[in-house]
This record gives C-alpha cells, sequence and structure tokens, in this order.
C-alpha cells in the first residue's frame, strides 16, 4: 500500500490556518494512506494560533506542525509587511523539504511525498515543489466565484491588455462567466484597483495556473453556476470540498481560561432570550470602527428595537496591521448611558465565539463583514446575513450573496476600510441606513428564509457520505495518488 504525506503550507493568519488545517483533518480521516505535514509562518506571536495548533496536534494523529524560523521583514515598508514574510521564508521551507524528501529516500516505511498544498497568498513555494520534481496543489480559503474572479482580471490584463485600476470610482459593470449577474466594479476588492497590489494579484492568478488542482472551500450545490465555469480546461482541475468549518472550535474551550468564561456568560444570557429574536453583530478577526461610526451603529441598534449581541473590537493604531482587541472599558467606546439604555435588550462584548452563537436557537440574524469563513458558518446554521463588507474581497462575497444568490440583505455592499485607503476620506454608514438593513434581516420575507434552509441542508448533505464534497474530496485524493507515478 502507497503511503503518501503531503506538506501543507497556510498562510500566517488565523482565519487561513483553520481552514486550512479543517480540509487537512478531513483528508487524513478519509485514507488512512494519508499523513500530512503543516509548515507554520508566523507574523507574530498570537496566543490564540499556538492554542488551536496545540489543541489540534494532541487530537489528530497523522498530522504534524512544524514552525518555521521568525524573519521580520522592513518594518518601514507596513504594506508589504505580509507578502515579504512569506517570500523571506522560501529557504526555510526548502530546508524542511529537503528534510522531509532525504528521510523518505532512507527509510522503507516512510511515505511518498505526493505534494505541497499551498495557500492561495503562498504561490512562491511553487518554485519549491517543482525543485524537488513534486506537484503542487493550491488551497483556495474564498469561494469559487472569487477564485474565477482573478482568473477573469488577469486574462484581463494579460490578454485584452485592459488595465483594471481603471475600474476605481467608475460605474462599470462587468460581464464574466463565473457570475450570473454583471459585477458593479464599486464591489471590486481593493487589491484590484491599486497597480501595486493588483501586480501581487496578477501574478498569484497566472501561479494557480501552474498548479496540479486547486481545492476549494465551496460546495457544488452553493456555487453551481461558477464551477461549472471551470469545466473547459482553461485552469487546473477544481475540487469544491467545503464547507470547511472548525465546529470543534478548537483552540477556544480550554477549561479555565478567559475565554471559557467569556463564552459561558455569553451562552447564559443567550439561553434567556426568545428564539431568532437576537440580532448578532460581528466584523470578523481584524473588523472594527472607529468612535463616530461606533455610534451610528449604538443609535441604529437603540432606535430598531431589536435584541441583539454586539461584538465591538477596539481598533488598532493608525497605520498598524495588528488585529483589533478587546476594550477595557465599553463605556468609553460608547454612547453615554447606551449600555443603561439598552440593558434589558442587548448586550456588548469582545470576543465572540461565533460558532456558538450563530448555533444558539435565539440568534436570528447575523450582520457580518461577508468573511468567507462567516459566510459559509451563516449558511450552515440557516442565520440569515445582513451584509456589511470591510476589506479584501468581502465586498465580492456581500454582492454574491445579496444578488447572485438570493440569501442576504444589504446594509451597505460597496462600503470599504482597508489599509489601501489614503485618501483620507470617512466612510461612515449613517444609523439610518443601519437600522434599515437590521429591521429588513429580523423582518426578513418567507421566500427568502425557505431559500437559505435549503442551502443549509444541502451544506451538511454536502460533507456527508455519497454527498458532492465528499465525492470531490475522494476525486481529489484519486487524483493526488495518480499524480506520485
Amino acid at each position: 500500500m502507497t503511503k503518501a504525506e503531503l506538506i501543507f503550507i497556510p498562510s500566517p493568519v488565523i482565519g487561513h490556518l483553520v481552514s486550512t488545517v479543517e480540509v487537512a483533518k478531513l483528508l487524513v480521516e478519509r485514507d488512512e494512506r494519508l499523513s500530512i505535514t503543516f509548515l507554520i509562518m508566523r507574523l507574530r506571536s498570537d496566543s490564540k494560533i499556538d492554542s488551536y495548533i496545540d489543541s489540534v496536534s494532541a487530537a489528530c494523529k497523522r498530522m504534524r506542525f512544524i514552525d518555521l524560523p521568525k524573519d521580520e521583514p522592513d518594518p518601514n515598508q507596513a504594506n508589504k509587511h505580509f507578502l515579504q514574510l512569506i517570500e523571506a521564508q522560501k529557504p526555510h521551507v526548502k530546508e524542511e523539504v529537503s528534510k522531509l524528501v532525504s528521510h523518505s529516500e532512507l527509510s522503507h516505511d516512510s511515505p511518498t511525498l505526493g505534494g505541497i498544498v499551498l495557500d492561495m497568498f503562498c504561490t512562491s513555494m511553487i518554485d519549491v515543489a517543482n525543485e524537488f520534481g513534486v506537484p503542487s496543489y493550491l488551497f483556495y480559503t474564498s469561494g469559487a466565484a472569487f477564485l474565477g474572479l482573478e482568473f477573469y482580471i488577469q486574462a484581463l490584463h494579460d490578454e485584452q491588455k485592459v488595465d483594471p485600476t481603471e475600474f476605481k470610482d467608475s460605474d462599470a459593470e462587468l460581464v464574466m462567466p463565473y457570475l450570473r449577474n454583471p459585477l458593479p466594479a464599486k464591489v471590486l476588492p481593493s487589491v484590484i484597483l491599486i497597480k501595486e497590489w493588483l501586480l501581487a494579484l496578477l501574478d498569484h492568478a497566472r501561479r494557480f495556473r501552474e498548479t496540479k488542482g486547486i481545492i476549494v472551500n465551496t460546495f457544488e450545490e452553493l456555487e453551481s453556476h461558477a464551477l461549472s465555469s471551470f469545466s473547459n480546461g482553461n485552469t487546473p482541475p477544481v475540487y469544491p470540498v467545503g464547507p470547511i468549518l472548525n465546529l470543534n472550535r478548537d483552540g477556544d474551550r480550554d477549561t479555565g481560561s478567559d475565554r471559557s468564561n467569556k463564552y459561558k456568560d455569553i451562552k447564559q444570557w443567550l439561553d434567556e432570550q426568545p428564539q431568532s429574536s437576537v440580532v448578532y453583530l460581528c466584523f470578523g478577526s481584524m473588523g472594527s470602527f472607529d468612535m463616530d461610526q461606533v455610534r451610528e451603529i449604538a443609535c441604529a441598534l437603540e432606535q430598531s428595537g431589536h435584541r441583539f449581541l454586539w461584538s465591538l473590537r477596539q481598533p488598532s493604531p493608525q497605520g498598524m496591521m495588528e488585529a483589533p482587541t478587546d476594550y477595557a472599558n465599553l463605556q468609553e467606546a460608547l454612547p453615554e448611558g447606551f449600555l443603561d439604555r439598552t440593558m434589558e435588550i442587548g448586550k456588548v462584548i469582545g470576543w465572540a465565539p461565533q460558532i456558538d452563537i450563530l448555533a444558539h436557537p435565539s440568534v436570528g440574524g447575523f450582520v457580518s463583514h461577508c468573511g468567507w469563513n462567516s459566510t459559509l458558518e451563516s449558511i450552515w446554521f440557516d442565520v440569515p446575513i445582513a451584509a456589511w463588507p470591510l476589506y479584501a474581497e468581502q465586498q465580492f462575497n456581500a454582492f454574491q450573496m445579496i444578488v447572485e444568490l438570493g440569501l442576504a440583505v444589504e446594509i451597505k455592499m460597496d462600503y470599504r476600510k482597508d489599509h489601501f485607503q489614503t485618501d483620507g476620506n470617512k466612510n461612515i454608514v449613517t444609523s439610518e441606513e443601519i437600522e434599515r438593513g437590521i429591521r429588513c434581516l429580523m423582518e426578513l420575507d418567507h421566500e427568502k428564509r425557505k431559500k437559505l434552509k435549503t442551502m443549509s441542508e444541502k451544506s451538511r448533505k454536502a460533507l456527508m457520505n455519497g454527498g458532492s464534497s465528499y465525492i470531490w474530496l475522494g476525486r481529489f485524493i484519486q487524483d493526488m495518488m495518480d499524480n506520485i507515478a
């Protein structure tokens, strides 16, 4: 029996790491011939990543984690920090791959190196795979339609000589095979509209085409149109194996930890609320707002009269790409008297155990930044979204959920708040806009709720024996094993 080892190289951010580890779990659980080694890069010390890896390591045999040495990029070039770090790790990755290959050649019992599975931001590591003569695969942590958009923009630039940065501030609509509806340029990600970052995106998309296959965190029933558009042979094979979710909440439930206590407090409050009555507001691990916007949200919640659970985080210092932190004193961030006036119907928290909150029967709606993980979680737990995207591909995800799939309502689909903005303009969503979105969300019509419930059921069936994602995962394993020879 041929045994195969895969090397996984995730991006050094928790959202990408978690979904990468979860897809690896599916692989080793599915096929006893497989083992997986993770090469872990770090932007900085992160206790959340540490506790997550510790809990996974303890629970999963045939999966191991190797920490790569930490290289500090030039702090004067903060915008390049992320990609610089990944590029700087190439020699360390090469050294670890060399050790694994040598060990495999010396021992008859060792598994054959079946390939290197790269995160969507780690395409430079394809060079390492090529040097050792092993196949490279991509694990794409966003959806299939956004993968299609990257290919579309790259072809537009390289083949039709169109400069995508010219779409900035335009009313153009893009027609592409991966979407049923024309895409407004106003919801294109900032990376496509800024020349320096566009070059990186184009380079990634070109390199995607060099891989032997692309594993995507989606499922066939959700993105059937986008997935069917990959069947023309112009791209590597695409394997939709999702939704990939950390349903066990590894690393979050350490007994006696501060998070464990916070979780109990939140659960107790939710237990006291009527079914489907609470609107949950959370904007991801990097989502935060300044004081002016916080006041607008607070005003909207108070005016709406709906019960709410609000994850409110403190922004990192200006110009820093650090994750937001919890406020030491929430009263300082909120309008005077807000907590007292809303104590009967609302609760403001910092960190949020999102899986548990969405799974709770009292939660009836989710005001979300539309990160892909959060989007898949909302579908899984049948909780409708009011879309308020901030950065990365979230505007595109919001368009997909609202227009393309009809599974969400809008707060402000073209809102953006990211470190690419240099014009100093303050983009404020008014309390009236937010209140209207919350009311639409919590009073969602029967047809939309029914449509979301059906998709939720399909997301669960996709992973079951005989489901679409189960079949695609098997196909990937078979193709990967065939490629070893």
